[in-house]
Parts: structure tokens; C-alpha cells; sequence
């Protein structure tokens, strides 16, 4: 079950893992040094991934006293299908995202989109797994929304956001991801903001180089 260090991730009806900052209402700008210090720390990536990580745009909302809305944006120098292609291919997300463990499509009663996530992370010595389930609905190219209609958490919903832009010859994509979560009260919020955060950073660094990654391998036309 989905447990205070852990949130979905999306996709089609998709579950993501995510961790938070402790902020309020202002956009998070840590040090370069703490950020690379947490970023080695979490998921032991290269010095090109550290700086990457710094590029990444994170912002915390206070909506209400155990309700936080968190989002994040990087950009990637990749068109929209690209990454859209990588979002959407859901059951491949834990060859690449941190700490999931577990992305599968399931049966949905209306036809529509569901996806059920497993992640797996230690905090503090211990060791945390957390299991959600999204529906989600898919407005290609522009947008992904998902809803949890099963998991631990009170409320979890979001959305990824896909938006073209160009600089001169090169054409690229400005990728955000915003959650609104609502954990239960067994899970300390400011726990859950700090693991958020984390979370939506890492998975943003590791989109960017999996989309790059599969973009170098394929035919120059």
C-alpha cells in the first residue's frame, strides 16, 4: 500500500512515485551543493544528471493544513511526440523512473485508461513500498490528467503538461507535472512534501535522459 515517502506516477491511467520539499507557497531553489548532495544520495546519478537536476523548477502550495499542490518543469530539447511517446508507454516506466517498482495497465470498467503503480524507496533505514491506482484521461499532445481511485493517500490527482517551443532551428518541449496530494493522517506531511519534491525532480531528470537516450538511437532522417 502507498505509504509517506511514496506518489504515482503518470502515464496513460498511471500511478507515479514522487517526494516533496518543505515549503510553503514559494518555488523551491535549493543550493547547487544540497541539491547535489540529495540527488546523489537518492539516486546515485552522474555529474550531467546533477546538473540537469538543477534546471529543474519545483514549486510548493500550501492549499490546506494537510493538502499540498506540487509541480515541477524542465526543459527537454526534444518535440512533444517524443515525450509523449515515453509518458504514455506505461509498463516500461520502471526501467527508468526511481523507486517504482511496479507500472501496470489494468482492466477499466468504462473502457477507459487505468494503471497500477508499486513504488519501493528506503528512508532513514527503512524500507517503503506504496501502491496507487489511476485513471487517466489523455488529450495528446497537449496534456495528461489522472485521478487515484485506489492507494493510500486521502486524494491524489494531477497532470502532465507538454508544451512545444523553438529557439531558432532547434524545436523543443517545456514538460511540467503537477500533483495536488492529500495524504492520510498516519503520514507526516512535512515528510511527504520533503520525498515529493525529491521525487518529481529525479523522474523529470530521468524522462529527460530517457527521451534523449531513445532519441540518439534512432535512424537521422
Amino acid at each position: 500500500m502507498l505509504h509517506p515517502d511514496s506518489a504515482p506516477i503518470l502515464g496513460r491511467k498511471q500511478n507515479i512515485i514522487l517526494k516533496v520539499t518543505k515549503q510553503q507557497n514559494t518555488t523551491e531553489n535549493p543550493d547547487s551543493q544540497s541539491l547535489s548532495d540529495d540527488i546523489n544520495l537518492e539516486g546515485d546519478l552522474t555529474a550531467d544528471a546533477v546538473a540537469l537536476a538543477a534546471k529543474v523548477e519545483v514549486q510548493i502550495e500550501k492549499i490546506a493544513e494537510r493538502q499540498r499542490q506540487i509541480s515541477a518543469k524542465v526543459q527537454i530539447p526534444q518535440p512533444v511526440e517524443q515525450i509523449w511517446k515515453v509518458l504514455t508507454d506505461y509498463e516500461a516506466l520502471p526501467e527508468f523512473l526511481p523507486n517504482l517498482a511496479k507500472s501496470r495497465l489494468m482492466e477499466h470498467p468504462n473502457g477507459g485508461i487505468r494503471l497500477e503503480q508499486v513504488g519501493s524507496q528506503r528512508l532513514l533505514n527503512f524500507n517503503f513500498s506504496a501502491r496507487v491506482v489511476l485513471d487517466l484521461e489523455e488529450c495528446f499532445p497537449k496534456e495528461i490528467n489522472f485521478r487515484m481511485v485506489e492507494g493510500d493517500f486521502k486524494g491524489f490527482s494531477g497532470s502532465w503538461c507538454l508544451e512545444p517551443y523553438s529557439l531558432g532551428e532547434c524545436v523543443g518541449t517545456n514538460l511540467s507535472y503537477t500533483i495536488q496530494v492529500w495524504p492520510k493522517l498516519t503520514m507526516p506531511m512535512g515528510i511527504i512534501e520533503n520525498r515529493l519534491s525529491k521525487d518529481l525532480r529525479l523522474n523529470l531528470v530521468a524522462i529527460h535522459q530517457r527521451v534523449e537516450n531513445l532519441a540518439s538511437k534512432e535512424p537521422y532522417v
